[in-house]
């Protein structure tokens, strides 16, 4: 009998590759005799490093070795000699596409995410926009799953232990001992404008948690494509201030660090999704996007989302468009206090937890 074997595709962006995990290490735990391929970028190998045995890693560097048409043909030809049984597109874009069309045509079992475009439509719509909560990503992942014969119950809590990853793995600067300090992280930044937070206000944030938790320590997550001289600014004004960047060498130890914290404030991005996968609860801060649109993290809750009920948002479903208003209201208007009521919220609530 041929060993059934699930090829997964999901390219990108990192937060949707992040949001892949909770249902790809519950599929591979519930069956545990069938073989699971994440064929993705390479970056993202740290996420699957903690599932099942049955679960793998193929990396494709789309932008050399398979760049173009011959690049997807070449690949395609590297695919099929996997002997896959049953393919999985969770990310339904032009090379996903391609490499579906050409796995129908050799009469694989083959299903792709439904993406609900029209229910996207009528949340963003400038008139008659229908509030109302879409599908998750996960619902919409778990249900190509389904299609293909492989019903899951989403069932994931984190990719490390119940007391988080090894901080030995860290660099020496990182690997402390926590004892009784308020570990916060801080991921500012964002892919658009129309989902980051403004500095100075962000700023405002970190000055007044300083100021209720003098004995904190707060950890600021950014990327290479970050202004990170904002970083060094703020460690400059605020000894509580770490620069994650400056020490973390890869994704790895980065996610090893969100496991730790006690909270993170993060806006729609890939920073709240990599927190969730480890466990960690998350103050989302919402701008022109809204977490009805399915994004919102794992297991994260709507109480801990900070956002503003305006007329006009949400007006994009990844904050890639210009403000009808020009002027982001939705973000500026935000107060700082906001966000570390919410802050205080999650800090309170684990405390009763230790002292139950």
């Amino acid at each position: 009998m041929k060993t059934e074997h699930i090829l997964i595709i999901r390219f990108s962006a990192m937060g949707d590759v992040a949001m892949t995990v909770p249902v790809v290490d519950s599929l591979a735990r519930q069956y545990p005799d069938v073989r699971i391929t994440m064929l993705s970028r390479p970056f993202v190998r740290p996420f699957f490093e903690h599932m099942p045995n049955n679960v793998g890693v193929m990396e494709a560097d789309l932008n050399r070795e398979y760049k173009g048409m011959m690049g997807l043909n070449a690949l395609y030809r590297r695919l099929t000699a996997k002997n896959f049984t049953a393919i999985a597109d969770l990310h339904n874009v032009l090379r996903s596409d391609y490499l579906r069309m050409r796995f129908n045509m050799d009469r694989y079992r083959v299903e792709h995410i439904d993406k609900h475009r029209a229910g996207r439509k009528m949340l963003v719509a400038a008139s008659g926009k229908q509030l109302r909560q879409l599908p998750t990503s996960f619902d919409n992942y778990a249900d190509v799953f389904r299609r293909l014969g492989y019903p899951v119950k989403l069932d994931f809590t984190s990719i490390f232990p119940p007391d988080g990853g090894d901080m030995s793995e860290l660099p020496h600067a990182l690997d402390l001992p926590k004892g009784k300090e308020r570990w916060i992280g801080i991921a500012p930044f964002a892919a658009h404008v129309g989902k980051a937070y403004p500095t100075r206000l962000m700023e405002e944030v970190i000055a007044q948690l300083v100021d209720h938790y003098p004995d904190s320590r707060i950890y600021l997550f950014g990327g290479k494509n970050d202004n990170l001289d904002i970083f060094a600014n703020w460690c400059a004004r605020y000894a509580q201030c770490v620069n994650v960047p400056d020490y973390v060498r890869n994704l790895r130890q980065e996610l090893i660090l969100m496991s730790r914290l006690d909270v993170m404030v993060s806006m729609d991005s890939a920073n709240m999704h990599m927190a969730s996968i480890v466990g960690t609860t998350v103050v989302s801060v919402w701008g022109a996007t809204h977490p009805f649109a399915g994004f919102l993290g794992w297991r994260q809750k709507m109480e801990n989302v900070v956002q503003l009920d305006l007329p006009c948002r949400p007006c994009s479903i990844f904050g890639n468009k210009l403000c009808m208003r020009e002027d982001y209201a939705c973000l500026k208007n935000i107060s700082p206090k906001l966000i570390v009521a919410k802050v205080d919220k999650v800090l309170r609530g684990r405390a009763l937890e230790v002292q139950s």
